[in-house]
């Protein structure tokens, strides 16, 4: 049988409103909806969407959206969450049904976007070009005076690509008659793009049916537009474009790192880069290379201490005096963030008629500036009406952290106090209409319901000038409130979905087949290279500690006697490494394989998903253990379950990871850390004054028992016990294995070799490996394993000033 006119699916659609639990669907009174219009029936654009989801049984609903949140589980999507609780990452709150709008009315908005970002780069171009708005009194010049978004410094700088404004976001909602209005001017530094490309994913794996036969509009040609407008700014071949992160604590810093990764760029930090000779120029183990470009996700004031926000520890000093000597581009440029005020909104009709001589297209939410008497009297007059905010907040009133007063909710006292205090503080206040936004449909409790949403939509300036993401995301309320539709308040987010009647082209931002070219990986940053090594360092050392206490509680479990010779002996040592066996799982332990999750967090670019989800699984697991676990029989089980998730984890990475300059850091700073275990432990244990199984326990830690019984035909004995540990270049575990894998590693690196001679850290590698592959066991001693330690740490501490620094 064919399928159905879609004519006909819609009018089911259409009668099955407000039928049934699932779909007892009512929009608010006074409310413009998305879905249904004011007259009760199903926008056209929604009727094929909600036809398949009224034919769906609620369970498989369910198991759809579980997929989605899968998804997002899986891929590590979370954004940093900060209240009173402190911090922490939070999942991506994800409203599992998309909104639909028209490619029509998708049209006439992108119109008014692309007028507003015309009219944002002249304004923004004048106040530190010209200034002519002020000097003609269209800005008061009290407003620009007092902004702590306008930096001084940069007055007068003009960009080098000729524009301030490449990448800019807008906040907009619908309102009760139907028009859209511009809630928020998003040019700072814009989040959420990467955000609406994971919404994007989640969302159709949740509808991947229905989006396959819907003509929706694909995201990535937007991407790929912007990331060829980032290649042509760059000033030279030899430049590289990155992105500016603040680094991992920022609320959005996987975003920086997904599209890093998701557009090839670098992912750097202001400690990453330099300023040498008015070029910015970033550290990397191949030396300093240079920076064309700049896709900052911090704040202005924070990008040079030199020159702006001197307490900044985030930034780079010099980069102004780059910007000066325009040999470098910043996207979006210093000192954008001037045109988020909120105060600016009151001013933006007047300006548009000024600077370009028309009517806004698209209005922004009606807002009076309490700096001016006429204006402060009105707000005061109308103050029922009214949200009472910061006056230079750049966050809109629903999303500032309880900044803004809703007039109406203040007490009769309260109000006889109001104009009091718009007097007081009327330049620092600013109000603004009470904002009644459209509703969308949310699944709540088994059925859909209305919730409040605004749109957060994405322009980017390309060759063919402004381009409108046909999609983006909207902020969906966790309450009918408005105020429910921040993140931090609840609030979720929904993909956009804009419908052609027409099918749509699929982009991507892969080559197309045929001819390509092999793009090697570019000089990998000395932070991220720092970063790696102690990721691999930490590891190894949680590993070795692992596999000690697995070792002595096994021992502990049979003896029961802590004070018996082996257990005192291995406890005496444990202690001299900060690790105490009266913890069943130690403090120390978690401190390790804490200290390799932050060194991952501070390279999520280089970092595949999985790895992530293995390392911090592995982390939250020994935090149980450390609360639930006994000494003996239990702890020693719990260190073979930890054992077997770290071996998962660095089965990932070994499987998956890229064999370039950056897997060189990380195996250096396995192979270091696991030669010092292995030296101190042979040092401690192998002695002739070492107790009564002793060597035996160190095979076992060793994980080189059979192998032993394999290779000598004989008992367990100190001699082979040194070869095995020490001296077989065959050994995972030995010493020489990892001394042989740090000297190939090192003839890889960058600068080995300086014309033609060995650097100072390639030379003392070669040292150690040719002192120690020339030893015998019998030559073997205690003193030679702590001159061995000290070489081992030397090696590191060299690689880090050669590398590192």
């Amino acid at each position: 049988m064919g399928k159905r006119p879609a004519a006909e699916r819609s009018g089911e659609a259409e009668d099955r409103i407000g039928k049934g639990v699932a779909f007892d669907y009512a929009p608010l009174p006074g409310t413009a909806d998305e879905m249904v219009d004011n007259k009760g029936a199903v926008r056209p654009v929604w009727q094929r969407f909600l036809s398949h989801l009224s034919a769906m049984p609620e369970k498989d609903l369910t198991e759809r959206f579980a997929r989605a949140d899968r998804y997002l589980r899986d891929a590590g999507v979370f954004y940093r969450a900060y209240g009173s609780k402190g911090t922490g990452e939070r999942a991506w709150p994800i409203s599992h049904i998309p909104v639909l709008i028209d490619e029509r009315e998708w049209k006439t908005l992108s119109a008014g976007l692309v007028q507003r970002a015309d009219l944002l780069e002249a304004i923004v171009a004048d106040i530190y070009g010209d200034n002519r708005l002020v000097e003609e009194g269209v800005l008061p010049p009290a407003l620009m005076a007092a902004n702590p978004e306008f930096q001084r410094p940069l007055a007068g700088i003009r960009p080098g690509s000729g524009h301030y404004l490449h990448f800019c976001a807008f906040e907009i909602g619908r309102g009760p008659d139907g028009n859209w209005w511009v809630l928020a001017d998003r040019t700072q530094a814009p989040s959420g793009a990467g955000f609406a490309l994971e919404s994007r994913v989640a969302t159709t794996r949740a509808f991947s049916d229905i989006y396959a036969e819907t003509p929706v509009h694909r995201l990535a040609s937007f991407f790929g537009a912007f990331r060829d407008a980032l290649q042509g700014m760059k000033h030279s071949g030899d430049d590289r474009i990155a992105v500016l992160t603040p680094g991992p604590a920022n609320e959005t810093y996987y975003e920086h790192a997904y599209i890093a990764r998701y557009l090839g760029l670098m992912l750097l930090e202001g400690e990453d880069l330099t300023v040498v000779k008015g070029r910015v120029m970033v550290r990397t183990v191949a030396g300093l290379k240079p920076i064309g470009v700049l896709w900052r996700r911090l704040d202005s004031a924070f990008a040079d201490p030199l020159e702006l926000n001197q307490n900044s520890h985030i930034g780079t000093p010099g980069l102004v005096e780059a910007l000066r000597a325009e040999s470098v581009t910043i996207v979006n440029a210093l000192g954008t963030g001037v045109l988020e005020t909120r105060a600016l909104l009151a001013f933006m009709p007047t300006i548009c008629h000024r600077l370009l001589g028309e009517d806004l297209q698209l209005p922004s939410i009606a807002t009076w500036w309490c700096g001016q008497k006429e204006e402060r009297e009105h707000v005061a007059k109308n103050i029922e009406k009214m949200v009472i905010g910061p006056a230079y907040s750049r966050a809109p009133f629903f999303d500032d952290n309880g900044e803004s007063v809703l007039g109406s909710s203040l007490r009769a006292a309260a109000k006889d106090s109001i104009t009091d205090w718009l007097s007081s503080d009327g330049p620092k206040l600013v109000g603004q209409e009470v904002v009644t936004l459209s509703t969308t449909p949310a699944w709540v409790n088994g059925k859909l319901v209305p919730r409040p949403m605004s749109l957060r939509v994405f322009a980017a300036r390309t060759a063919n000038g402004w381009q409108i993401m046909p999609g983006g995301f909207a902020r969906i309320g966790s309450g009918a409130d408005v105020a429910a539709i921040a993140m931090q308040s609840g609030g979720a987010a929904a993909d956009v979905w804009i419908v052609s009647d027409k099918p749509v082209e699929r982009h991507t931002l892969l080559p197309a087949e045929g001819s390509f070219t092999r793009n090697m990986p570019g000089s990998l940053p000395s932070r991220a290279a720092d970063n790696l090594f102690w990721l691999g360092r930490y590891i190894e050392r949680a590993e070795g500690a692992l596999r000690i206490l697995r070792a002595w509680h096994a021992r502990y479990a049979e003896a029961a006697d802590p004070s018996q010779p082996l257990l005192a002996d291995v406890s005496e040592y444990l202690t001299a490494v900060d690790i105490d066996t009266a913890e069943a799982v130690p403090e120390t332990l978690l401190r390790n394989i804490d200290s390799a999750v932050y060194s991952a967090s501070n390279i999520r670019d280089r970092f595949s998903p999985d790895g992530w989800l293995a390392l911090n699984d592995l982390a939250k697991t020994a935090r149980r253990f450390h609360v639930t676990v006994a000494a003996g029989d239990d702890a020693s089980h719990a260190m073979t379950i930890l054992l077997r998730k770290l071996a998962g984890f660095a089965g990932l990475v070994h499987e998956n990871m890229y064999r370039f300059t950056g897997w060189r850091f990380l195996s250096l700073g396995r192979y270091i850390e696991r030669g010092l275990h292995m030296t101190r432990l042979l040092g401690h244990m192998s002695g002739p004054d070492a107790p009564d199984g002793a060597l035996d326990m160190l095979l076992e830690i060793g994980d080189s028992v059979m192998t032993h019984r394999r290779r000598y035909n004989v008992n367990t004995a100190r001699l082979t016990v040194t070869d095995l540990l020490a001296l077989d270049p065959l050994n995972p575990r030995s010493v020489l294995f990892q001394v042989n894998e740090i000297h190939h590693e090192v003839e890889q690196l960058p600068n080995a070799l300086i014309n033609g001679q060995m650097s100072p850290f390639y030379r003392e590698a070669m040292r150690l490996h040719s002192g120690l592959a020339v030893m015998t066991p019998e030559g073997m001693g205690v003193e030679v394993y702590q001159r061995l330690e000290r070489e081992l740490e030397q090696l590191s501490d060299l690689l880090a000033q050669t590398y590192l620094g």
